[in-house]
């Protein structure tokens, strides 16, 4: 059975866990599909809008499909979320990762 489909089947018995959610989205790019990648932690973003690492990854896939605008917004918000859960180091991480967007943007 492909990881893909065990993380299917683990969702399947338990809908709201956010780990597998999340790494079912990470499995979906892993495999190259980043549409499915993007709507998996969409869902996972509006189902649970605490799970930090959610917010890195995301805003990565939207980066990397040239929607830069929201991959700005996502992270934007995941350090808002990340600095109001006291998770300094995820903050520290999408602060740098938004640097990098807005420098970017600004080339």
């Amino acid at each position: 059975m492909s990881r893909l489909n065990k993380l299917k089947e683990f969702l399947a018995s338990e809908p709201d866990d956010s780990f597998t959610r999340y790494a079912l989205g990470l499995e979906y790019a892993k495999v190259q599909n980043l549409p499915e990648a993007i709507a998996t932690l969409e869902y996972l973003r509006e189902r649970d809008p605490k799970y930090v690492p959610t917010y890195y990854m995301l805003g990565g896939y939207y980066r990397e499909i040239g929607q830069k605008e929201m991959a700005q917004t996502i992270y934007q918000a995941g350090i808002h979320v990340a600095h109001a859960s006291g998770d300094h180091h995820a903050s520290s991480e999408l602060q740098s990762a938004l640097a990098e967007l807005e420098d970017e943007l600004e080339n």
